[in-house]
């Protein structure tokens, strides 16, 4: 086993361990914080022109921005709630047209939406 392989089950053990242990609103800050680690590295791959690996990383940011989706409470969370839904589907659309049109400028949109949602959110009390 490499380095590399070891460190990334080191943090995969990590991340899930970290997760058990954590309330609900400290999931959801460690999903935002994987989406904007996750456009970062698809940023850096699109960059480097590593097709591949820039497809799998903004596949995961869709993936994590779906599951912040799916964690709304349309019911409670009133007009908030439904904003956010709409600006979720928005980042999944744009991120998706990033990944098409391979623009790395739509990749920091969604990242700066992303940072602006999970500030607000670590500002909540748990």
């Amino acid at each position: 086993m490499n380095a590399m392989t070891a460190m990334r089950q080191y943090q995969s053990v990590n991340t899930q361990a970290q997760a058990i242990e954590a309330d609900p609103h400290r999931l959801i800050q460690m999903l935002m914080e994987g989406g904007l680690t996750r456009l970062a590295q698809a940023r850096g791959a699109m960059e480097r022109n590593q097709t591949a690996l820039k497809g799998e990383l903004v596949g995961k940011a869709i993936a994590i921005v779906g599951g912040l989706r799916q964690a709304l409470n349309l019911e409670q969370g009133g007009e908030l709630a439904v904003n956010l839904d709409n600006l979720y589907a928005y980042m999944t659309t744009r991120l998706m047209e990033a990944n098409l049109k391979n623009d790395p400028a739509i990749l920091e949109e969604v990242a700066d939406l992303l940072r602006e949602v999970k500030s607000g959110w670590d500002a909540i009390a748990a």
